[in-house]
């Protein structure tokens, strides 16, 4: 995707304003055309500013496609795992907090959306499906792998299965925005009793040593 030279981000009171207007404007035409064919002067539109104001904020769609990662999934998945680490709380809890949060903050917020377009689009586009790694897989695992570290350490897990595999954790966060997206309307998903009782069958699979 080829990137304009990035331009200086406009200052004052109204340039954070601006710029969400624009953020939740290119989420709209992103999920209602698809990355490939959304466009610039629609987003601009969409948001009621000029198309060249629209660049001085972002340079360009794979620009405006980061800036929704970080800042939808990206920054709140960092700030679960940051409050997560920070605790002393017994590991259970803490996944309980933090799948709560999860399902709170993104998968019951529009913050789903991008996960959802991500998804949609990470096969045609891999540089996509890199900066997601990067921005969201990559410290959520980090994360899910430290608390399994210390749990192992403190003689709460008898098995180290959660450290080599932190995938396990997260695994219900997929199927709830999988389910949501597509099969909600047919059978409506319990999501925070599935997390709730996710937490528990991985708790005891741990503690035996399994």
């Amino acid at each position: 995707m080829p990137r304009r030279s990035p331009s200086p981000a406009p200052t004052g009171d109204a340039a954070p304003a601006k710029r969400d207007a624009i953020l939740a404007a290119a989420l709209d035409e992103f999920v209602e055309k698809g990355f490939a064919l959304a466009r610039m002067d629609a987003i601009a539109g969409r948001a009621g500013v000029a198309k060249g104001t629209l660049y001085l904020y972002f340079a360009s769609k794979q620009a405006l496609l980061e800036a929704l990662i970080h800042t939808n999934v990206g920054s709140p998945v960092a700030a679960i795992g940051q409050a997560a680490l920070a605790s002393d709380k017994p590991t259970a809890e803490l996944l309980r907090l933090i799948f709560g949060r999860i399902r709170a903050e993104i998968l019951g917020t529009r913050r789903r959306e991008v996960a959802r377009l991500v998804i949609a689009e990470a096969g045609r586009f891999p540089e996509i499906a890199a900066l997601y790694h990067r921005e969201v897989i990559t410290p959520g695992l980090a994360m899910l792998r430290a608390l399994a570290e210390r749990g192992v350490a403190r003689g709460e897990f008898g098995s180290d299965a959660l450290v080599r595999f932190p995938h396990l954790a997260i695994a219900p966060v997929l199927v709830a925005l999988l389910w949501t997206s597509f099969f909600d309307g047919i059978e409506p998903l319990d999501v925070e009793g599935m997390l709730d009782a996710h937490v528990g069958v991985l708790m005891r699979g741990l503690r035996g040593g399994a």
